[in-house]
């Protein structure tokens, strides 16, 4: 069931001294925070003709603008995202007026795709939070800041206020949002390894955190996978420590990875750019074996028969966006990568 579609919304902005030369520039400087418009969604607003200065409607972002200027911003928020709401069972953390933290099982999706038209998350939200959830994300992927892969385990947060998206992907994108992944991958990270001595942007830091920065991109002839680049690309930055290890000798090790920067499949692409891709990553995992000599024959076909990297969103924390409180939330591991640890430890 969908929402109706709401009254469009006036916003007035008076541009103040010394604006930037563009148009969308000096707008995103100057629009009343109280608004939630972020930089895309005036980039939008001024392409879909809902800005005005006077009698004139400015669809161009480079104009020009003056200090003085009143301009009219005429903001629909569509509740109407064109998608059904299904009644997806949804293990909800924490809920309030303005956001909700969700653990989000292997196997789901997280907003429509091509490939999966139902069956998402966003799908399970409009259900449970109804005509709340906020637009600001697109008619497809309303209240969603973040995302985390189809068959990767644990918490996101979406926002149910245009307010709360404002605030939270303003968070994201400063990365001041706290995000721990425990992940299980081939090999120790070790900073007296020699392999990883030559490899570009691999390191390690004070108390043998292992620190990856590269650029990532799309891989130059499978658009499917994303890939360290060279030049171009992305900045992307991940740290990663060890929380234990498996096997005589250590064949697998359980690691903690936080990111400083956000980019698809980063924790994945980097660990495997290290050597230490996850264990059951279809993509970016390649046919490495784990050692008969290390491991058990149970331990080594459990490994095997695991159906999806293992990788799980296990920390997340930020400001909320309308109280400013810290918030941290924890997701146990779920029950399919238990089975598998103590596979591991047997």
């Amino acid at each position: 069931m969908t929402a109706p579609r709401r009254a469009p919304r006036l916003v007035e902005v008076c541009i103040r001294a010394d604006p930037p030369p563009r148009l969308d520039k000096a707008l995103a400087r100057d629009v009343p925070a109280e608004a939630a418009l972020s930089r895309s969604r005036i980039a939008r607003l001024i392409a879909e003709g809902a800005v005005r200065r006077g009698s004139e409607t400015l669809t161009d972002a480079r104009a020009r603008v003056a200090a003085g200027d009143i301009l009219e911003l005429s903001v629909t928020d569509d509740a109407d995202t064109g998608m059904a709401g299904e009644g997806i069972p949804l293990d909800v953390v924490f809920e309030d007026s303005d956001l909700i933290v969700v653990n989000k099982p292997a196997g789901m999706v997280v907003h429509p795709a091509p490939g999966a038209p139902a069956g998402t998350l966003v799908n399970a939200l409009i259900a449970h939070c109804g005509d709340s959830l906020s637009g600001v994300g697109g008619a497809l992927r309303p209240g969603i800041v973040h995302r985390i892969d189809k068959d990767t385990s644990g918490l996101l947060v979406a926002a149910k206020s245009d307010r709360a998206h404002h605030g939270l992907a303003g968070q994201f994108a400063a990365h001041t949002v706290e995000r721990h992944y425990l992940a299980l991958v081939h090999g120790v990270p070790d900073a007296a390894d020699p392999r990883l001595a030559g490899r570009p942007g691999v390191g390690f830091e004070a108390g043998g955190i292992l620190k990856i920065a590269t650029q990532i991109g799309r891989h130059r002839t499978d658009r499917q996978r994303q890939a360290v680049l060279a030049s171009g690309g992305r900045h992307a930055v991940t740290r990663a420590r060890v929380v234990d290890t498996f096997g005589a000798p250590a064949a697998v090790a359980l690691v903690d990875c936080w990111l400083e920067t956000g980019r698809t499949h980063q924790i994945r692409v980097h660990m495997a750019h290290a050597g230490h891709a996850l264990l059951g990553d279809p993509v970016y995992g390649g046919r490495r074996q784990l050692s008969a000599r290390a491991l058990s024959a149970e331990a080594i076909a459990a490994a095997a028969d695991f159906p999806r990297q293992a990788l799980h969103a296990a920390t997340l924390g930020f400001h909320h966006p309308v109280t400013g409180k810290w918030m941290a939330f924890q997701a146990p591991l779920p029950q399919d990568l238990t089975e598998l640890i103590g596979s591991l430890q047997d």
